[in-house]
């Protein structure tokens, strides 16, 4: 049984995502934000203390785009990935860790001084850099997305990598400074079935096992 371990509107939303589009069975654990801090047990699933936190059988994973890389490779037959035959493989990889290493990187200092630290430790000057860095990055993809659909041609992990990155953005406000065809791209993802579903998925397990369905600033 695939396994995942989530908090609301953390990075393991990128293989919730996933695991929607595939349609496949997998079993989801909920966790108040931080893990490591709400629930000491959870450091024996993961040492690190935090999510995702993943399992297939004997395979252990904690990093979200590897973990939507190996499921792609996993379930070969849904399309989420790019063979090394194809055109678009190397677009494919590069996509799929430019969502995590190049977008949400940045972003991740952006939340760090405007909600994790204490009033006093808070850097404005350090946001505006890091919001600058994430949208110059950003705009990188417009010219792509202004000739197709999405990253590779076709839907694929990539798509999920860079949408979680699109997501985080709208939660910290960002997204009303999108260029016209990153921002309908977004709109695009948002209406996929996996998409949704996936939103479903963490709010219906977050209610029956006790946890918050509310994405608060710091569990991000």
């Amino acid at each position: 049984m695939l396994k995942l371990h989530h908090c609301i509107g953390a990075r393991s939303f990128r293989p919730l995502w996933m695991l929607e589009e595939l349609d496949v069975p997998y079993a989801l654990t909920m966790h108040p934000f931080p893990p490591r801090v709400h629930d000491e047990a959870f450091l024996d699933v993961n040492p690190l203390g935090t999510v995702p936190a993943f399992s297939d059988g004997e395979a252990r994973m904690t990093e979200s785009a590897a973990i939507c890389e190996y499921l792609a490779w996993r379930y070969p037959d849904a399309g989420l990935s790019v063979a090394p035959g194809e055109p678009a493989y190397a677009a494919y990889l590069n996509f799929l860790h430019f969502g995590e290493a190049t977008l949400t990187f940045p972003q991740t200092l952006v939340l760090r001084y405007t909600h994790f630290e204490p009033p006093a430790r808070r850097q404005p000057q350090v946001v505006e850099d890091y919001t600058r860095w994430f949208l110059s990055r950003l705009r990188t993809l417009e010219p792509l997305l202004t000739q197709q659909t999405y990253l590779c041609g076709r839907f694929t992990a990539a798509d999920i990598s860079v949408g979680y990155a699109l997501l985080l953005a709208e939660h910290l406000g960002l997204d009303e400074r999108f260029k016209p065809a990153v921002a309908d791209y977004w709109q695009r993802l948002k209406t996929r079935d996996g998409y949704r579903r996936a939103l479903e998925a963490e709010r219906t397990a977050a209610l029956a096992q006790g946890v918050s369905s509310t994405p608060a600033p710091a569990t991000r």
